[in-house]
């Protein structure tokens, strides 16, 4: 099962660039892709087993940036320790390693914190819009509720966004305002890669 991106062949070019690392004992694609029912924005997911998770841990980015991602951080809030990243696609890929991860608390805005927040949004944007696609309209309802308490207040944002393209507008026009404020701009790969496949989203 190989489906072609940018940058990237996946699953095989992602499998490749981990089990390169010698104490990475195990990759396996996981969920609907390894399952036969994704849609076309469904995430990689590959469960992903390491001798030695601490070192493991550590070289992720480097182990992935042959795969040249956009997007790559640690998801801040799933119960299990998953790095994230996004390719040029765009494509999702999830690396699960099935231990114990500390939810963190919301964000927190600073110059040194405002692009990996900028990379959570997009990351989580693509992701809600692959359920959305799948027809999980109560599940976005509740995920933008969680963006909101999570990512979008702390910016500033004052009520829950009704649909992801509401989300992407809020968004915007806080990060624009904190721009402003910290004389700092964001990057915008993350945006462009991810923006075309928004629902009723184009790139500006």
């Amino acid at each position: 099962m190989t489906e072609p991106t940018h940058g990237a062949v996946l699953p095989d070019d992602v499998v490749a660039a981990l089990i390169a690392d010698p104490r990475i004992q195990r990759v396996e694609l996981a969920g609907s892709r390894a399952r036969g029912t994704p849609t076309s924005l469904s995430d990689w997911d590959f469960s992903v087993t390491a001798g030695d998770f601490d070192a493991v841990r550590d070289e992720l980015l480097r182990l992935v940036s042959p795969l040249q991602p956009v997007v790559a951080l640690w998801d801040p809030l799933s119960p299990q320790w998953c790095y994230m990243f996004i390719l040029t696609g765009p494509a999702k890929v999830d690396l699960l390693f099935g231990l114990p991860h500390p939810i963190h608390a919301p964000w927190q805005v600073t110059a040194e914190s405002l692009p990996r927040i900028d990379d959570h949004f997009w990351d989580w944007a693509l992701w809600l819009a692959s359920k959305q696609l799948a027809g999980r309209r109560e599940l976005v309802a509740a995920e933008l509720g969680k963006m909101h308490g999570h990512l979008l207040e702390p910016l500033g944002v004052t009520a829950v966004p009704a649909s992801i393209g509401a989300a992407v507008a809020d968004y915007r026009a806080a990060r624009a305002s904190w721009e402003a404020r910290l004389q700092y701009q964001v990057p915008r790969a993350a945006e462009m890669t991810v923006m075309p496949s928004l629902p009723n989203q184009a790139c500006p």
